[in-house]
């Protein structure tokens, strides 16, 4: 286990855990929620992004989020927006990034790519019972 000095105590790092905000999502950030028409047409799609992206994670587990994204849009009838909107979410999305929008936006800034632990899952899923009630 590793340790850290501070004041002359050893405390374990995992003591020192970063904790999660409560979930937000601004729909498609900078992007349409859908068409004049259908001024919702992909929102769902979004948010569902929105919240993979707030939770973070490994590379692998954004590009399969980006990829969920570019499929659901499509899905709805718009592949090339689909095809749009998955370029934009490639170069905007980097954890590295001091956007709101980041992946892994829910932790503090530069958290970068890295498995949740089962500490922060545990958060998580705290979190999402307490929106239930």
């Amino acid at each position: 286990m590793r340790y850290l000095l501070f004041s002359i105590i050893l405390l374990p790092i995992s003591a020192l855990a970063e904790e999660i905000r409560p979930f937000t999502t601004d729909g498609c950030s900078s992007f349409p929620n859908g068409t004049f028409e259908q001024n919702q047409l992909w929102l769902s799609c979004c948010t569902a992004h929105d919240y993979q992206y707030w939770q973070g994670g490994t590379y692998e587990e954004r590009l399969a989020a980006d990829e969920e994204l570019e499929s659901c849009v499509a899905e709805v009838g718009e592949p090339e927006i689909a095809v749009l909107m998955l370029g934009g979410v490639r170069v905007g999305g980097s954890p590295y990034l001091p956007t709101r929008f980041r992946w892994g936006y829910g932790w503090p800034y530069l958290r970068g790519y890295k498995e949740l632990t089962e500490s922060e899952l545990a958060q998580i899923k705290a979190l999402e019972s307490s929106e239930e009630h």
